[in-house]
């Protein structure tokens, strides 16, 4: 029997029980990550480590020790986060750390029983949503391997849709969790701000970045989340809040807000059909269903301007002495970030806060708030520009439309893949109050239930 295809909640209670060995789920995956290289998901692939860990699970199981929550479950882990005496490349030329200690979302993991079984490609530094990476070369997309599986946490995006691992942990900033979930058709969990430490994770621009689970399951996600969640007395950002498991949720008691300035943007035409579709299907529910107008929510508002400055302080030193050391168009981008002042920042701050004042006053309200999840996608590796109903958008305006306003504002989202046409099929956001990873993750497994989002699989993928 194939372990691959099969959920993390299903791996973990056949490998806790014994009806299965961590052993075989974890050579079917290391197998499989194998036959898959010319995806190019994975920088390192930790075949003698996973399989050493494996064993050692088997042996503890046997000898009547009761296993964790994630018992045997294939984790890819993207190639910024630390894991102890394993290189660090945050998929750039240049950089490279070699931890003597795991980041607390890795110890956290292991603690839990998981088996990390590589490091997965991303866009270089986080700095992009493509994943086409000048040194490591582009992380191709499982449904068309021509297109682009989205960033900046392409690999894990990617290695979740092939079934390569169930869950894949990485890091959103201004959606690299979400677009790459949306373009390769899996689920994807942005945290709340401070929800899951950041320490031991390469920033990009911290009050921002997160961390967290990409997976193709409500169940996967609240698992994975549940165990990488918490606050960490030893990391700045986090925050002292209790974790609370999904919430079974009704979703005909919901109330949902459509942000009007935030929805006149590009779309291509199956993004906006499964969107209709999908908010057509929630009013059939029962869902309260009402459209707002919040200026503030039109993108690109200062997004950039009130991250460039982090930007700066992380990789000033190092572009000054050598900018060659960065990809093209990362180097573009970083010329730009080193540009900004410090009115501007301040202003872009000021723009950050009544965002955030916005949301919140909305969320009075409104359960969540619902977008698509990228305007349009996937795009074919080395185009900059994607088709939509009002013309060709440049790519990152395409992807980062409905995820980058969500950082700012700090809240916690999650995306769904629809029951509608597509190849992948088009993406729900959903957009919930700071702290309510429970009601978010509740209502995605509610919309599973229900048949409004599914679980697909890209061509050749094993279901089973």
């Amino acid at each position: 029997m194939s372990h691959l295809g099969r959920s993390a909640t299903e791996t973990a209670a056949s490998v806790a029980s014994g009806e299965v060995t961590a052993v075989s789920v974890i050579e079917d995956h290391l197998a499989a990550i194998g036959e898959t290289e010319a995806l190019n998901a994975f920088t390192l692939v930790e075949e003698a480590a996973a399989l050493e860990r494996a064993a050692d699970l088997d042996r503890r199981r046997r000898s009547g020790e009761e296993l964790g929550p994630l018992a045997g479950v294939p984790i890819a882990l993207k190639d910024l986060i630390d894991h102890a005496g394993r290189v660090t490349t945050c998929g750039s030329s240049f950089y490279r750390n070699t931890p003597r200690h795991s980041a607390p979302v890795v110890e956290r993991l292991e603690a839990a029983d998981a088996v990390i079984v590589g490091r997965t490609g991303l866009h270089e530094f986080a700095f992009g949503f493509s994943s086409e990476n000048d040194w490591f070369g582009a992380v191709r997309n499982p449904w068309d391997t021509a297109t682009s599986c989205g960033g900046s946490s392409g690999g894990s995006g990617a290695a979740v849709a092939a079934r390569l691992a169930p869950i894949g942990i990485g890091t959103d900033t201004g959606g690299s969790v979400r677009v790459p979930a949306a373009v390769c058709g899996v689920m994807g969990l942005k945290v709340t701000h401070g929800r899951v430490p950041l320490r031991g994770v390469f920033p990009l621009a911290p009050s921002l970045d997160t961390v967290g689970p990409l997976a193709t399951t409500a169940a996967d996600l609240d698992l994975a989340y549940r165990v990488m969640a918490g606050d960490d007395a030893g990391d700045p950002w986090t925050a002292p809040r209790p974790v609370v498991p999904a919430r079974p949720v009704d979703p005909g008691t919901l109330r949902i807000a459509l942000p009007t300035e935030w929805l006149d943007g590009p779309f291509d035409a199956g993004t906006r059909a499964g969107f209709t579709t999908a908010i057509d299907r929630l009013a059939a529910l029962g869902a309260e269903i009402g459209e707002v107008s919040e200026p503030l929510l039109r993108p690109p508002g200062m997004i950039n301007e009130a991250a460039y400055g982090e930007v700066t302080v992380v990789h000033g030193d190092w572009f000054a002495e050598d900018p060659s050391r960065y990809g093209p168009s990362v180097r573009e981008r970083m010329e730009i970030a080193l540009r900004s002042d410090l009115a501007t920042y301040t202003k872009a701050l000021e723009w950050r806060a009544a965002l955030r004042h916005a949301v919140e006053r909305l969320m009075n309200r409104w359960h969540l708030i619902a977008t698509p999840a990228v305007a349009a996608g996937p795009k074919r590796i080395g185009d900059d520009r994607i088709a939509t109903e009002s013309g060709d958008v440049g790519y990152r305006r395409a992807f980062s439309w409905f995820s980058a306003p969500v950082n700012h504002a700090g809240n916690p989202a999650v995306v769904l893949p629809l029951d509608a046409d597509g190849a992948p099929p088009p993406s729900l956001q959903l957009i919930g109050p700071q702290w309510g990873e429970d009601l978010l993750i509740g209502t995605a497994g509610a919309l599973e239930d229900v048949g409004l989002v599914v679980r697909r699989l890209p061509p050749g993928a094993p279901s089973r």
